[in-house]
């Protein structure tokens, strides 16, 4: 498979295996690659990572992580005027860039740390990616998870052999059990975001861009915690210091403007969120200092702009990549004039459960205006559905779905209520569709 397209940057070398994933049942624990013992411990939050760190970092972590393709998107190229490309780390093991960091910090650990085993916590991508590293390296895992994380994510973070225990409803509440956890055992509490290993492993995507992309002047990145962004902004601010990297949070959980405003990391309540990846309310210090260091401006993006971008990026990239993973095209599709071109926005993860894909597939269509959903009332009698269907179909919609009540309350004796699941070709033909219904008399329930 080519990199960017005809249009793009040379591809690398060494993609052919990133299907590769976790080591076979019962294979030999990896002996971690000589090289920068680096920080760890207790005081590793405070420690500064530079560019020297995520040097070492990629030097670590040659042949354990993947390096993932730089696509081409001509949609976004075009809405940009610009040329726009798509980092896939919804493509790496583990299918996002957690197994970067976790890897290099896990690999650090001394034998006798790693033989009292690790313990994160996680909505499912850090879970997986410690997971993974931990089998790699033959430490136990045990990953405390919000309840109601996805099921998909729970499945493969067990089937990498961790044990997985539930606790809260926030990544905020599982990192607090988390860390009660690995106090009493003993063991090693593996930070999702606030340690230097973690964020030079995480810094490792940056330099990947800036040589598939050497000329990239933006950089989009899905911000939670910060540790994915800080660690990109450190690598690409030494290797291309004219290129600008960008944070993306939703709307409902955005930590970083507040913080930023603030000078400090302020928490902020976990509004509800189909980005469940970046949902952290109290953003790291140690990405703050680097992202607010480096001059990084962190946007928000809405739900129904995640939509769009998760819709976009499986109708017209062919990637399928989870709301979070999407945050960053969400952020071109919504504010365009924040990004020069050429820009790199990272696809950070493709765990999504497919229920959750067909809800957000659903709503991504109906802010395209390619769906239409309404209530109506029509006279109980013979022929008046037949009629109503009839005009709809003369409109060019299509009828998904019907549905037939007559017991709602207010209804009249005479009149049964219809419920109508339609397809339209776009916002313009949707709002066709409901005024020509109206102008022939029936009155309609968007919704």
């Amino acid at each position: 498979m080519r990199q960017a397209g005809p249009e793009g940057p040379p591809g690398l070398a060494g993609l052919a295996d990133w299907c590769h994933d976790a080591p076979p049942p019962g294979a030999a624990a990896v002996t971690p690659p000589p090289g920068p013992a680096g920080p760890a411990g207790p005081a590793g939050p405070a420690g500064p990572v530079g560019p020297e760190d995520v040097a070492a970092a990629a030097a670590a972590l040659r042949g354990i992580t993947a390096v993932t393709p730089l696509l081409h998107s001509r949609v976004l190229s075009d809405r940009l005027a610009g040329p726009v490309y798509l980092k896939c780390e919804n493509l790496q093991r583990t299918g996002s860039f957690k197994a970067r960091g976790a890897y290099l910090r896990i690999s650090r650990l001394s034998d006798a740390e790693r033989a009292r085993g690790v313990i994160a916590a996680s909505a499912g991508n850090h879970a997986q990616g410690v997971a993974y590293a931990a089998a790699l390296l033959g430490a136990k895992a045990t990953v405390v998870m919000p309840e109601g994380a996805p099921l998909p994510k729970i499945e493969a973070t067990r089937g990498y052999g961790a044990e997985v225990l539930f606790h809260g409803q926030t990544v905020d509440e599982a990192l607090v059990r988390a860390g009660e956890l690995a106090a009493e055992r003993g063991s090693v509490f593996i930070h999702p975001f606030e340690h230097p290993d973690i964020v030079a492993g995480q810094g490792t995507v940056g330099l990947e861009i800036v040589e598939q992309c050497p000329d990239v002047r933006t950089v989009a990145v899905p911000a939670g915690g910060g540790g994915l962004a800080a660690g990109i902004a450190v690598a690409v601010s030494h290797a291309s210091p004219s290129a600008r990297v960008v944070g993306v949070q939703a709307e409902a959980v955005a930590g970083y403007p507040r913080s930023l405003a603030a000078g400090h990391p302020v928490p902020v309540e976990c509004g509800p969120t189909m980005a469940d990846g970046i949902a952290v309310g109290t953003v790291g210090e140690l990405a703050f200092g680097l992202l607010s260091g480096l001059s990084c401006q962190v946007l928000t993006v809405t739900e129904e702009g995640l939509s769009q971008a998760l819709l976009l990026c499986l109708e017209r990239a062919k990637q399928v990549v989870e709301p979070a993973g999407a945050a960053g095209v969400a952020a071109l599709l919504e504010h365009p004039e924040a990004f020069e071109p050429p820009v790199v926005a990272v696809l950070s993860g493709g765990n999504i459960d497919p229920l959750l894909l067909s809800k957000v597939l659903r709503h991504g269509l109906a802010a395209a205006g390619r769906y239409l959903g309404f209530r109506c009332r029509i006279p109980d009698r013979p022929g008046a559905l037949a009629t109503l269907l009839a005009e709809v179909a003369d409109l060019g919609a299509n009828v998904l779905d019907v549905v037939h009540e007559r017991f709602v309350p207010d209804l009249h004796p005479d009149e049964v209520e219809v419920i109508l699941q339609v397809e339209t070709r776009g916002a313009g033909h949707r709002e066709s569709v409901i005024g020509r219904l109206r102008a022939s008399g029936y009155t309609l329930l968007l919704g």
